[in-house]
């Protein structure tokens, strides 16, 4: 089984000959302990066109050291990054290949470089003994195994200065400015594979060029659509490792990419967004399963902490833990097995697809000032007809089935607003913040509308069983009161989200 750790450190570029400084006058450093040389053999591995190193993911079979094994490191920001380690072995461990799925597909993983590294390590101290961080000289020599550039090799010296877990990155701050003092300065590559590849590259390989900058409405609404296909890709081993927040924001990439696809039909074509529409609408429904449960289990407890103690009647926290559990195995067994399925790599291979061919219409030709706003505004009558539907509804059923409508459609106004921003400015981010403001009040509506089904089916289960089924009822009717008290809320909303009318506040 893979474990995780969070890894800081930082990079210097070093010669054989560099000496180290007195890091004892670094801030908190007490003492600089030496211990001793280690040898290390590294073989990383990615397709044969590098869709690992494009992201900056660096997976890797090391033997050597103490902590010999697989490595797969995924970014989290400049020197940070998440490493997640497997038992040393001959094969890719199962718990990885599911983390780099979303990125290789169908294609093998096969080793591209080989790091042979002599280590000087040292430890920096605090006063009391404790390790603040290990320094380390690498002498690295590398040599290209893939096809492509295959027995070039390289050579280089660098510092590497790892915080000790659970320190303070301030010593890291500490250290650099000894360094800096002494000549040594940071590395110009992020990692030792990022320099191996590019040292070791074929002479004819070249360098990827930068993207166009967006000009017409095709390539803003373009640029938008490749944004949330990156997001959906580099969301799905976080997905996997349950990281917070991951499965929301996974979702809310597919529902932006089918927003995006249902409002811009006249700059892409819809024989071929339709399709994806559709399997979007589907992985967006799985993932929902974990997402909504996480929603409602968050509603219903701080609704039971809310209440004094003599409301709370029977074992209420036991069978919303019991119920919660049950749900929570149930959504993520089947989560993981979508994201391992044929269904969702066949997704992910047509979005890159559309992106590689885009389905291009004669409106995505036009300026982005003239066509975008049509497309949101558009959007934006929608909006406006389904909260008028709703409010003539009497309160009841039929009334919340109509703001959920309205919710939904609320929601992909502002995703499109979200799409024209880079190319309106201001006007588009005021529009979309004003259209949040809308959506917040009908979803939290909808979150009320579920709840109540959820609690009227614990209180069912609560009376079978024996216990009071009070406090379910209590807090039933609280979410009755919230949802009527958002009703009434929603006319005042809207009307400050409608003001300026939206046509006049496109032009600034």
């Amino acid at each position: 089984m893979a474990d995780s750790k969070r890894e800081i450190e930082r990079k210097y570029e070093a010669t054989p000959e560099t000496r180290l400084p007195d890091l004892t006058r670094a801030a908190g450093v007490s003492a600089v302990r030496h211990r001793g040389l280690m040898e290390l053999d590294a073989v990383y591995h990615d397709t044969e066109d590098l869709r690992l190193a494009a992201d900056s993911i660096t997976l890797r079979r090391r033997t050597g050291g103490s902590d010999e094994g697989w490595h797969l490191k995924f970014p989290v920001s400049t020197g940070i990054r998440d490493e997640i380690h497997a038992p040393l072995n001959d094969t890719l461990p199962e718990d990885l290949a599911g983390l780099i799925r979303s990125r290789v597909r169908d294609s093998p993983v096969i080793p591209v470089v080989r790091l042979r590294s002599a280590r000087d390590v040292h430890h920096l101290l605090d006063e009391d003994g404790a390790l603040l961080a290990e320094l380390s000289v690498d002498e690295v020599r590398a040599e290209r195994l893939t096809d492509a550039g295959r027995g070039s090799t390289a050579a280089w010296t660098e510092l590497e200065v790892e915080l000790a877990d659970d320190r303070d990155p301030a010593v890291l701050d500490a250290v650099e400015r000894g360094l800096r003092e002494a000549g040594v300065l940071p590395a110009a590559a992020p990692s030792k594979l990022a320099r191996a590849l590019e040292e070791t590259a074929p002479e004819e390989s070249g360098h990827p060029k930068d993207a166009a900058p967006p000009r017409d409405a095709g390539d803003h609404v373009l640029a938008y659509v490749r944004r949330q296909v990156t997001a959906v890709v580099a969301l799905d081993p976080a997905v996997r490792r349950e990281l917070p927040d991951s499965v929301h924001r996974m979702r809310v990439a597919t529902r932006r990419l089918r927003s995006a696809f249902r409002t811009y039909r006249r700059i892409l074509d819809r024989t071929v967004t339709d399709p994806l529409g559709d399997e979007l609408r589907w992985l967006a429904a799985e993932l929902g399963v974990d997402r909504d449960r996480e929603v409602l289990d968050e509603r219903l407890r701080a609704r039971i902490d809310a209440l004094p103690g003599t409301l709370v009647l029977g074992p209420v926290s036991a069978r919303l833990k019991v119920a919660s559990t049950a749900r929570r195995g149930g959504a993520r067994r089947r989560i993981v097995s979508v994201l391992d399925g044929r269904r969702y790599l066949d997704l992910l291979d047509s979005l890159d697809a559309l992106l590689a061919d885009p389905p291009l219409r004669p409106g995505a030709a036009a300026e982005p000032v003239d066509a975008l706003p049509r497309a949101v505004l558009k959007d934006y009558d929608r909006l406006a007809a389904r909260i008028g539907r709703a409010l003539d509804q009497p309160p009841g059923h039929e009334r919340d089935l109509a703001l959920h409508e309205a919710r939904k459609a609320a929601k992909r106004v502002r995703y499109a607003g979200e799409a024209a921003r880079p190319a309106l400015g201001k006007p588009a981010r005021r529009f979309s913040r004003r259209m949040k403001s809308v959506q917040t009040v009908l979803g939290d509506h909808q979150d009320s509308v579920m709840a109540r089904k959820a609690l009227r089916a614990l209180a069912v289960q609560a009376h079978a069983a024996g216990e009071s089924a009070f406090t379910w009822g209590l807090l039933y009717g609280q979410e009755e009161s919230a949802a009527r008290a958002r009703e009434r809320e929603l006319p005042d909303v809207w009307a400050r989200a409608s003001h300026p009318r939206p046509r006049t506040a496109w032009k600034g």
